[in-house]
């Protein structure tokens, strides 16, 4: 047999995490309680499948623009400018195949092999296997869970060497919960023009935001639009992760290139979902709003009942739908802990060391997966295990 691309064979294997572990053990009919997705557990807003039909219904079943519907990308490119404050033109903006597909281009784009990729630690899994897909090298700069995962812009900098290309920031973040503040955002933002780098901002949650905490997009900082690839989705907010609909927002100079890895992947997206994204721009925030409301009780319930836990604290996530619980009291390693919750508990949650070495120590719990009910009763499991455990 002829070998397979060296893509593949020299990229490190990342697994699925718990959600595999998890599978064998949900297909013999055992009571599980998942956790460990960011699957919101909301359905789409009537409206946004209405349109969706509508569109379907009404002919929109062809070919349509390669860079997304006219009409869509001109209420996207509206959105941000009134919600991100960056100042993009419809021209600007490429309807995706949800974030994963917009990131894939971002790095595919920008990145050569040998180039090198700084990733804020904990990280989001999947911009790993991207980065080194496309030949580069993953270089990654550990948050201080101590100092509440704060970006530390001096720590960056030590990173940068002559091979560095880009950043990646995700914000608000995936594991951690934090919403990065203007100033943190600022001082990556320095580090980026001195040193003339590309910014991925991946800004899935840009909506789930606790407590009058602010999303602040890196591009709508001085000196940032001409450097940042602005890659966002309908997935969490919108509840659409099914939809698998997103886009990126690029200068002008950098449109072909991305065009260049879109076209050629998938030409373009479905046509008559993009009039279900288009239904969802401009239907007003009403939906997300109650969706937003109702995750905000769930961080409440899963924070109050993490730190009633013995050898458990947890911080409150200032957005996404997920609590990073400090665990390191245990004296057990996460990865441990996760999977004897799974086999004692029956609950599937996420080892931090998931997310690199700076996540060790910690367990990621998505509180937007399930309902109430089954949040409470898996709060009682996961309490009576770590009583057990420490007793």
């Amino acid at each position: 047999m002829p070998k397979l691309a060296r893509r593949i064979t020299d990229t490190s294997k990342k697994s699925f995490g718990m959600f595999a572990r998890a599978a064998a053990l949900g297909k013999a009919g055992e009571d599980l309680i998942h956790l460990e997705l960011g699957k919101p557990i909301h359905d789409t807003p009537q409206p946004i499948k209405d349109a969706a039909i509508a569109a379907l219904q009404g002919g929109m079943v062809h070919y349509g623009d390669l860079q997304g519907e006219p009409a869509f990308r001109a209420a996207l490119a509206e959105k941000l400018g009134s919600f991100n404050r960056i100042d993009a033109s419809p021209d600007e903006v490429i309807v995706t195949n949800g974030l994963t597909q917009a990131s894939f281009a971002a790095i595919f784009a920008l990145i050569d092999p040998g180039d090198e990729v700084i990733l804020l630690e904990p990280y989001y899994p999947q911009h790993v296997g991207k980065i080194e897909l496309a030949g580069g090298t993953a270089v990654t700069v550990p948050l201080d869970a101590a100092d509440d995962f704060r970006i530390r812009s001096d720590w960056i900098e030590q990173a940068v060497t002559p091979r560095t290309k880009m950043i990646v920031l995700v914000n608000p973040c995936n594991p951690t919960g934090r919403v990065y503040s203007r100033q943190e955002l600022e001082g990556l933002a320095d580090v980026a023009i001195r040193h003339d780098l590309f910014v991925l901002s991946d800004e899935v949650y840009e909506y789930i935001t606790f407590d009058g905490s602010e999303h602040v997009s890196i591009a709508a900082l001085n000196g940032m639009r001409e450097r940042t690839v602005s890659t966002f989705a309908f997935t969490k907010a919108y509840a659409m992760d099914g939809w698998r609909l997103g886009y990126i927002a690029a200068d002008a100079k950098l449109i072909p290139a991305l065009m260049k890895i879109t076209s050629n992947e998938v030409t373009h997206v479905n046509t008559f979902i993009q009039y279900g994204g288009l239904a969802a721009v401009t239907g007003g925030m009403e939906a997300v709003s109650r969706m937003v409301d109702d995750d905000r009780v769930k961080r409440d319930t899963v924070v109050r009942a993490l730190n009633q836990m013995p050898g458990v604290s947890c911080a409150r996530p200032e957005g996404t739908i997920y609590a990073f619980a400090d665990v390191s009291q245990t004296g057990r390693p996460s990865q441990v802990l996760a999977e004897d919750l799974l086999e004692r508990a029956r609950v599937v949650v996420e080892a931090g060391s998931f997310y690199g070495a700076a996540g060790e120590g910690h367990l990621r719990i998505c509180f937007g997966s399930v309902s109430h009910e089954q949040l409470d009763e898996a709060m009682s499991r996961m309490s009576r295990f770590f009583n057990d455990l420490t007793g």
